[in-house]
Formats: structure tokens, C-alpha cells, sequence
């Protein structure tokens, strides 16, 4: 598959009033996405995961390293037209309308007319916001204004997409949905790389992680091949009576020895839990 975001040996270094070098924030990092990929960017607070997604949209400049975005430098405006990007905090007029935003972004974008309205109501719709686009943004709710923030990131019909904190505001239904909306765009073709710190998120919706301390790239890869124990075998079985019960494990002791066995119930996880209730409750609804 073919490259749309490729760096090597990016490093960032931060200077002071005098040009002392002071904070290394990014350093010799390499990072490539393949079309259609959806790749997840780890780290703690401090990282340099928020510097990384400026670096890649030509809001700093490196102090050493390439990046080329869908085959072009960063700041080079054919690159940006096929670029989208939701910042950690949405940042939108709160005197506009949610279908005013659109339309003025698509706008920018050179849209016609028409087509403006159009897409500005496709993406109302996408974002779950079909009901609430003429209300003043200023009265959304920090939900209801990332999800709109999800929008005007879509609005160009972008090829690469850098997601910074997609679900931050959001309730577990909302979180879902984006969730639903990333694997959706992804299989239309979109590339994404989603900086989160909710793992659980990006194990639900990346299959290939990079993990950055220190502004280095400490580990990555594959999730599959990250989270797999080849060393241990779990088997799932439904729930048996006591006897039942004792007499696989005798069996598989036969085979294992004096090997670790360890029986436990499977959990489902609270968001899980919390879904299915709201779910249920919602179908009960009188």
C-alpha cells in the first residue's frame, strides 16, 4: 500500500529567549502510515504526542527530520486541502449555527453554493447533529460541539485525518458512535492517525500503535502481535456444574502437569455493560 504520511528522523527542539536549547520534545522519531490505516498515537502526558501532530501539519516547523503528507511538505496548501484535523479542544463561533459553521468552512474550501448546503447537512447527519443544526453553537453541549468539531474536520473530504482526543466530552453512547464513524471512514479509504489517552478507545478502533516517551518512539506495531501472550492458551467454555467443571480440569492437568491453570468468569467490561442497559432500556421505552 502506498505511503500518505511518512517521517524520518523528525526531531523538535524547543529554545529559549537567547536560543539555548532547552526542551527536546520530539527526537529522531519515525512514523509512516499506509492508505487506510487506522494508527493510534500513545504516550503519557509530556510525550511530545501533541508536538508530533503540529510537526505533521506544518504548524512547527522541525529542527531536523522530513515529513512528506500525501507526498508533499507539510506546509505546501495541495497537501492541506486533502487534510483534516481535530484539535484536543474544539475551538468554534458560538454565535453561528452548526449548519452556518459548515457552510462557511466549506467556504474556505471553495465549495460551490449548492454543494455547500448539501455537505453541510450530510455531515450533520454523519455527526448526529441533524436535529440540532440551526441552533447557535454557543448552545451546544461540550458533546454536541466535538461531535460538530468531527464535522468541520470532515469537510473537505479529507484523505488523511489526525484526530486529537476524538472522544474527549463525550458520553459511552457518543464515544461509540465515533468509534462506529472512524471504522466507517477507515473502510471507505481514509487514513487516520487518533492520539488518545484512552487506550481501551484506540485498542477498539486502531489495529497498529506507536508508543512515544521522552519524544521517542518507544515501541509499536501491530496490535495483535503487541497484546498476544504465545505463551499461555485461553479456552472459553460455557458455564458447567461443579462435576462438570472438575473433570475438564482434570483432564487438561493430565496435559499441562504442574502447569498454571486458573478458571475465572469472562467480564464484559463496564462500557459494555453500560451499553446494553441504555440499549435495552431504550427498547422497553414506552
Amino acid at each position: 500500500m502506498s505511503e500518505v504520511l511518512k517521517a524520518e528522523g523528525l526531531t523538535r527542539v524547543f529554545a529559549d529567549f537567547w536560543g539555548r536549547p532547552r526542551v527536546t520534545a520530539v527526537r529522531d522519531l519515525g512514523l509512516s502510515l499506509a492508505a487506510g490505516e487506522v494508527v493510534g498515537l500513545l504516550g503519557p502526558n509530556g510525550a511530545g504526542k501533541s508536538t508530533t501532530v503540529k510537526l505533521l501539519l506544518g504548524l512547527l516547523k522541525p529542527t531536523s527530520g522530513r515529513i512528506e503528507v500525501l507526498g508533499r511538505p507539510p506546509r505546501d496548501v495541495a497537501a492541506k486541502h486533502k487534510l483534516g484535523y481535530l484539535p484536543e479542544e474544539s475551538y468554534l463561533y458560538p454565535f453561528l449555527t452548526g449548519t452556518e459553521t459548515l457552510v462557511f468552512l466549506a467556504r474556505l474550501f471553495g465549495l460551490d453554493r449548492a454543494r455547500r448546503a448539501a455537505r453541510a447537512a450530510e455531515l450533520l447527519e454523519l455527526v448526529g447533529l441533524a436535529g440540532a443544526g440551526d441552533r447557535r453553537v454557543g448552545e451546544y453541549s461540550k458533546g454536541m460541539a466535538r461531535r460538530l468539531g468531527l464535522a468541520q474536520a470532515l469537510i473537505n473530504d479529507p484523505d488523511l485525518l489526525l484526530l486529537d482526543e476524538p472522544t474527549s466530552g463525550l458520553d459511552p453512547l457518543g464515544r461509540r458512535d465515533v468509534k462506529a464513524l472512524i471504522g466507517q471512514l477507515a473502510g471507505r479509504g481514509k487514513t487516520i492517525l487518533l492520539s488518545s489517552h484512552l487506550l481501551a478507545e484506540v485498542e477498539d478502533v486502531c489495529s497498529r500503535v506507536v508508543i512515544l516517551a521522552e519524544g521517542r518512539a518507544v515501541a509499536g506495531g501491530r496490535l495483535d502481535d503487541l497484546l498476544a501472550e504465545p505463551n499461555r492458551l485461553r479456552l472459553e467454555l460455557p458455564a458447567l456444574a461443579p462435576a462438570g467443571l472438575d473433570r475438564v480440569l482434570a483432564a487438561v492437568r493430565t496435559v499441562v502437569g504442574d502447569g498454571l491453570v486458573t478458571v475465572e468468569t469472562p467480564s464484559r467490561g463496564l462500557e459494555r455493560y453500560f451499553l446494553e442497559v441504555v440499549g435495552r432500556a431504550a427498547e422497553d421505552r414506552p
